[in-house]
Parts: structure tokens; sequence; C-alpha cells
């Protein structure tokens, strides 16, 4: 049986995992915006499986903060898919999405709020101006994830825009609508094509803890973006066999001319450059191809992207149940 509660506002969604050290300092930031803009609202954290303290910290700040939820799934499911179950639940007028390590500053959304609210927009992008927080590498990795990203799926992707931004209510029913497997909401929501407009910032170093986006998450996400909303690698592999067949051609013509001169000298190192090229064509073409079957194959599979095990919203406590994000 659920709690009967007004519809609030503004509703506030954090994807959390491993966070224990930071959450008291994010609580420490964000109340205080949240209780100042004068409107109802929640806050939806969602802990995506973590291992450490982080449930107990929520536990213990739902207590002392009213306004807070707290939604727990069974096992790391990412951060795309922790968002996703936020998104299914909240219930505001207005939803912002924002990550619990500070480097996003809460205090900029009540300018969001207010961007949305005089202009009529169903979207509002929190746009890094300044970056140099981040490590060289850091910004080096995503200048190049939103260059290779604006080129590929369109300009429309606002750049430097990650996961922090405002949803009307009209976005997010849109956005649940949608039958994504792998969702990446920085594409996702551009894609919808609703009245957008952006909000700058400088970005923060981490207030506490370690970052949950290393490397390998990085490059995932820079292929899920890419397999997710473009067929231009498909393409590529196309032409680059295309290409290698008129190689080919090209070699072959220069091998018979040389035969035919009798200018033909034993070795193996043309033959071996060619076998490495060709074979490497070959692994890239099928890698490529591999990605695109994995998709096919996880959305024929069916099974949920989540699985929620726990909602504070709920009074009674009932078995764990699933959701595809449907």
């Amino acid at each position: 049986m659920s709690v009967v509660t007004p519809m609030p506002r503004l509703s506030v969604v954090v994807p959390v995992f491993n966070e224990e050290d930071v959450l008291p300092l994010f609580a420490e930031r964000l109340r205080p915006v949240l209780d100042g803009l004068g409107e109802t609202y929640e806050v939806l954290t969602v802990d995506d499986g973590s291992r450490d303290a982080t449930p107990a910290v929520l536990e213990k700040m739902r207590r002392e903060w009213p306004q807070l939820r707290v939604v727990r799934l069974r096992r790391n499911s990412g951060h795309q898919n922790a968002l996703t179950a936020g998104l299914h639940r909240v219930r505001g007028q207005y939803v912002v999405s924002i990550d619990v390590d500070l480097q996003d500053p809460p205090e900029v959304i009540a300018e969001m709020l207010s961007l949305a609210e005089s202009e009529g927009l169903d979207v509002v992008h929190g746009v890094r101006t300044d970056r140099t927080t981040d490590s060289p590498f850091k910004r080096w990795t995503a200048g190049m994830y939103y260059r290779l990203i604006r080129r590929v799926v369109g300009t429309s992707v606002p750049h430097n825009a990650g996961d922090f931004r405002l949803l009307s209510r009209t976005a997010v029913d849109a956005l649940t609508e949608l039958p994504e497997q792998g969702p990446v909401y920085r594409l996702l929501v551009p894609w919808l094509g609703l009245p957008s407009g952006e909000v700058t910032y400088a970005r923060e170093r981490r207030a506490a803890g370690r970052s949950k986006y290393p490397l390998a998450k990085m490059i995932r996400l820079a292929l899920d973006s890419i397999t997710g909303f473009s067929a231009a690698p498909l393409r590529v592999a196309t032409w680059l066999g295309c290409a290698g067949v008129a190689l080919c051609v090209v070699m072959g013509a220069a091998v018979l001319a040389a035969y035919l001169w009798g200018n033909v000298v034993p070795g193996w190192t043309s033959m071996f450059v060619a076998l490495v090229f060709l074979g490497a064509l070959q692994l890239l073409c099928l890698g490529l191809l591999g990605e695109y079957v994995a998709r096919i194959f996880t959305t024929l599979q069916g099974r949920p992207a989540y699985v929620v095990t726990f909602d504070s919203a709920v009074t009674t406590r009932t078995r764990p149940y699933a959701t595809t994000g449907r």
C-alpha cells in the first residue's frame, strides 16, 4: 500500500553508488537550496547496489529530512539505469537529475527552475563552461567524446552537458515511454526535440570519495552513445571494406606488372604488411558488427534493466519487483 501524498512541484533524482563520505556534504548543500525555493519538493535517491555504508547513511538522512525518499536497487545496474529507476518514480511537475559528488553545484537548480518557468521550457541543460578542476586527461577525453558524438549523432547535443539537467513532466513522460534498453540521457533528451535552454556553471572538484566513472566506463559510455544513436560505424565498416578491396586491386595490378616485367623479388615484408592490414580491417569490422548484435541480443532477452528491492514511499514492504524501465 502506497502513501498518498501531494504531488510535489519539484523532484530531484540522485543516483548513488558507494558514496558514504560525500552524502552528508551533499545534503548540507542541497537542502538549503530546495528549502529556499518556497516550492514543495522531494529528493529521490537511487542506491545503485552500494556495498559500503551508503544505505545506513541514507536511512539516517531520511529520518532527519522528511522530503528525502530512498529507492534501493538489488544490484549495481549502472548510472544510467539508476537514473532511469528514478525517472520512473518521481512525481514532480519539474524533475532535476544531479550527481551526488557536488561537481555540479546544487545552487544552479534555482536558476534552472526560474528559466524553465519564465520561458516555458521543457528542458534546461546544465553546461560546464569551466572544467579546470578536472585532470588534463579527463578534459581531453571529455572533449574527444563530445566532438565525436556531435559529428556522429548531430549538433543538437549540447557541448559539455552531462546528466545535470531539469526536465518538465512532459519530457519525463516522453522519456519513460521510450523502450530503451541502454539509455544515454545526454543524447536521448536532445533527441526529443522539446523546447530547451541552457544554464552555465563552473565545474567544481569532487567533494569527497573517488570517481565512479573510470576510463573503462567512459569507453563503455562512448560505445553505447554511438551504437545506440547512429548506424555510422556500420557504414564505416562498409567503407573500410571497400577501401580494402580497392587496395587489393591496386596491389594485384602492381604484382602482375612486376611479374610481366620480370622484376619479381622474393620477400615476405610486403606480404606480411598486407596480411596484417587486411586482418586488422576484418577484426575491426567484426567488432563494430558485434556491438550492434550485442544490443539486439540484449533487447530480445527482455531482461529488466534494474530490480528495485526497496522504496521508502511504500508503507508495506512487499516482495522485490523488477522493471524494464518501460
